[in-house]
């Protein structure tokens, strides 16, 4: 199973399909075979909890022996990234704008985007937890981590927020650099905001945000991270995939393979006769379209997933993931 010496896995697909439950066995079979692990989940609609037994939150918490759980809370996160940037504000602004930019920062908060960012912040904050990594330097460290990801839109705007924000991010330090030169050239400019302007806090949060983009574009382009997408022999989740996969090889994510999940067994009885016929084509178009990954068939079970058992099933196919 050489998909165990990677120290990032994702799993991601359509609403649905059974991505927490993939992620949850195969973050159990890691543990099961040694490794101290990390489950994520990056979904708004956190269902981990439910899937292993455990009341999780945005505090990493342990499940099992060697396995630790965490659900992101977007909202704590977004409240809590917001008001790192108020605080670095309020530093180098007149006192005569305070109220406007705390004002500014509640807009802000309720932006669009606003939960993203701030994910995004956590997300490499946990990235860095794992051991050999760039920001492993003490505390607790892990093996390996597996995120359970938001469906497929929402995963890839996380994933490409390197990408697409790096740029824009080079842009507004050098803008804000220009600005600060211009400041020094105004003889009336307050001597209180030069010395402000002089260690800018603004460009110091634009850096850190920079030299975070960069980091997680390491760990996610490299040989560390894959991404596997869950995914049902239907017509839908096989045109969503196709398009997230093609996505995401063009941003350098290794897609490792997919899960065909709930594939009806041949003795199923008549009543699935039909569904059966449609699956083995959606089978056959599966096969085309992602042939040269790994593919893996999860059978439907004859009842929801209930317990850590189940889990462990579902984790012994998983074990075929490479």
């Amino acid at each position: 199973m050489t998909s165990l010496r990677r120290s990032f896995t994702f799993f991601g697909g359509k609403g649905g399909t059974g991505k927490t439950t993939c992620s949850a066995a195969y973050a159990v079979k890691l543990a099961d075979d040694g490794f101290d692990t990390l489950l994520v989940s990056t979904d708004p609609a956190h269902s981990l909890s439910d899937i292993v037994g455990t009341g999780l939150d945005n505090t990493i918490r342990p499940i099992r022996e060697r396995l630790w759980g965490i659900e992101i809370d977007a909202a704590e996160e977004s409240k809590r990234y917001i008001g790192e940037i108020q605080d670095k504000m309020l530093a180098i602004v007149s006192p005569a704008i305070v109220e406007e930019i705390k004002r500014q920062m509640e807009i802000a908060y309720t932006s669009p985007g606003a939960e993203e960012a701030a994910t995004f912040d956590k997300f490499v904050e946990l990235m860095d937890m794992v051991k050999g990594a760039d920001g492993a330097k003490g505390g607790r460290t892990f093996d390996s981590i597996v995120f359970d990801t938001a469906p497929t839109g929402h995963t890839l705007r996380l994933l490409s927020l390197p990408e697409i924000l790096g740029a824009w991010i080079d842009s507004l330090i050098a803008k804000r650099r220009k600005t600060l030169e211009l400041f020094g050239m105004v003889g009336k400019f307050e001597e209180d905001m030069k010395k402000r302007a002089t260690d800018d806090p603004v460009i110091d949060t634009l850096t850190r945000r920079q030299k975070q983009f960069e980091k997680s574009r390491e760990y996610l382009t490299g040989d560390m991270s894959a991404f596997f997408f869950v995914l049902n022999a239907e017509k839908m989740p096989i045109m969503e995939t196709a398009r997230a996969v093609e996505m995401l090889e063009k941003f350098g994510i290794t897609v490792g393979g997919v899960v065909v999940n709930r594939v009806i067994p041949p003795d199923a009885g008549e009543f699935f006769a039909e569904r059966l016929k449609d699956q083995e084509g959606y089978l056959a178009d599966i096969e085309r379209r992602f042939g040269g990954k790994n593919i893996v068939r999860l059978p439907l079970l004859r009842s929801d997933v209930r317990g850590m058992e189940q889990v462990e099933e579902i984790a012994a196919i998983l074990g075929k993931l490479e």
